[in-house]
């Protein structure tokens, strides 16, 4: 039996969800933080549960030849990375197996293998957003920075190689104006104190700049000065809002937004379309890798001409705007009432017209787009960390819908998703890992379900002159219809308006 407080040899042989080394004692497992796959060290056991030993790496027997020298000298500290210590392919491997474990051990998918993992050439500098707590140090100075590994204790940092160069300039102008007009940071514990968090969005292709300082009062005084600081800090900086936080919460942002300079929103482009992105839009934290993702999603989806699309969680419309580029009609779903707003802007600013959008969960929307008669020839999802719920996919499996891309930035709940989708038929064909977060353990993975067989599938080529096109030539196609209301009434329709139309007055959409 392992023993507390005793030091023991053990070899890494693998590394957790988490980012902790695993080993074992004759057999018993032991977690042991900062250590890489393939060191052999001397560990003290700290903890022992009634499965599991955690351990605290005391030194290396052996590196590991993965081991690397972290680039940020706060990483043993900073809670914000996980994985600095092993050379990037080693975290891309270690990752691409998170995703394959995941799908064999809790899918059920015995044979199941990642098509790729796709990484980054320079994985630094990627977010194009950061949060920064700002709190007092033990003297009572004013100190922004990131919590500590499993703690709300802040580690003064102010430039993070993950995020954009200005932060740091921005983070400090924002706690000078603090010194200089006697402004007291928050205090968790007492809820007290004022400036909670500064909130960072960079656009990276128009390079427009966003600042949110959330405080725990109505406004701040002065704050002429915060925003004459700021503009000096960067010239890039577009926005400046003051969010309201008085809650006694961990939550990063209060419900109200005060713009106080600058425009609304920000602008950025992703995937050949212009988003504007306001304080509280979901938009993908790496910009470089997120249009590899929804390159890969799209890729997998096959859309056609005359494909209907249903994209499920779809924020400010990032990749159901890029899927209407290509298909018949894209209806997107999202329970945020502001991210609806965004996505419909973002595609009156992109001249989209056959893409609609509904404010609602996807548990309500989904079920009553289907019953309403909807039957999308693709599904695509991105939903959060817990995954979908049973009744929207439940949903999915009656539209019966060609393909389903199913997006997942949490391989358990993918894992779990796909094999509900399987007992009716749809299982994975094909995956692909992305590091959309390097140096994190973090993984987001897109992956094809279909009920297509490939050992079954063939492809034909028809002569069409050889066939009777009677039945055929009785179809109105999209454009026909389109060209028949123009001549016949003088208005231009859009496909999604003919798909409308059809469904309300029950017309089957794919024999007419």
């Amino acid at each position: 039996m392992v023993e507390k407080n005793k030091l023991y040899t053990i070899e890494i042989t693998d590394i957790a969800s988490d980012g902790n080394g695993v080993g074992a004692v004759d057999g018993f497992t032991v977690f042991v933080p900062m250590a890489a796959k393939g060191d052999i060290a001397d560990v003290l056991i700290v903890k022992v549960l009634s499965r599991y030993a955690i351990g605290r790496l005391m030194s290396l027997k052996s590196p590991s030849p993965y081991r690397t020298e972290p680039e940020c000298p706060h990483f043993r500290r900073c809670g914000g990375c996980h994985l600095q210590h092993m050379d990037y392919a080693a975290q891309l491997d270690i990752k691409r197996g998170f995703v394959e474990a995941a799908m064999r051990r809790i899918g059920g998918f015995e044979n199941f293998r990642c098509d790729a993992m796709l990484g980054m050439e320079k994985p630094y500098r990627y977010r194009n957003k950061c949060i920064f707590p700002i709190g007092a140090d033990k003297n009572g100075k004013t100190v922004s920075g990131f919590y500590a590994r499993r703690s709300h204790e802040i580690i003064p940092i102010i430039d993070c190689l993950m995020g954009d160069e200005a932060n740091s300039r921005i983070v400090s102008a924002v706690t000078e104006y603090m010194s200089e007009n006697g402004i007291k940071p928050y205090d968790e514990q007492a809820h007290s104190g004022i400036v909670r968090r500064v909130f960072i969005r960079s656009a990276k292709h128009s390079g427009e700049i966003m600042v949110v300082i959330s405080v725990n009062a109505n406004n701040l005084p002065r704050r002429e000065r915060l925003i004459k600081k700021l503009r000096e800090a960067s010239g890039n900086i577009a926005s400046i809002y003051i969010n309201i936080n008085k809650e006694k919460t961990n939550s990063v942002l209060g419900s109200e937004n005060k713009l106080i300079f600058g425009c609304p929103t920000i602008s950025d482009t992703l995937c050949g379309v212009n988003f504007n992105i306001s304080p509280v839009s979901f938009y993908q934290v790496n910009p470089y890798m997120t249009e590899k993702l929804y390159a890969k999603a799209l890729e997998f989806a096959d859309i056609s001409d005359g494909d209907e699309v249903i994209d499920i969680y779809c924020g400010i419309g990032t990749i159901s705007l890029a899927a209407a580029k290509r298909a018949a009609a894209v209806t997107g779903i999202e329970i945020s009432p502001q991210a609806i707003e965004d996505a419909r802007i973002n595609a009156a600013q992109n001249n989209i017209t056959n893409a609609a959008f509904i404010a609602d969960s996807a548990e309500n929307a989904m079920p009553r787009l289907i019953s309403g008669g909807a039957r999308p020839d693709i599904v695509i999802l991105d939903p959060p960390r817990k995954g979908s719920d049973e009744k929207t996919l439940n949903a999915i499996i009656a539209a019966a819908p060609k393909r389903i891309v199913y997006i997942s930035c949490n391989p358990s709940t993918l894992a779990r998703d796909a094999k509900h989708l399987a007992a009716s038929g749809y299982t994975p064909h094909r995956a692909a890992a992305v590091d959309m977060f390097p140096h994190t353990c973090h993984v987001e993975t897109v992956c094809l379900l279909s009920k297509l067989k490939s050992s079954e599938h063939i492809e034909v080529e028809l002569n069409m002159d050889e066939l009777d096109l009677t039945a055929a030539e009785k179809k109105a196609t999209y454009q026909e219809i389109k060209d028949y209301v123009l001549e016949r009434y003088g208005l231009k329709v859009s496909q999604l308006n003919i798909a409308q139309v059809k469904r309300k007055y029950g017309i089957i959409e794919r024999e007419n």
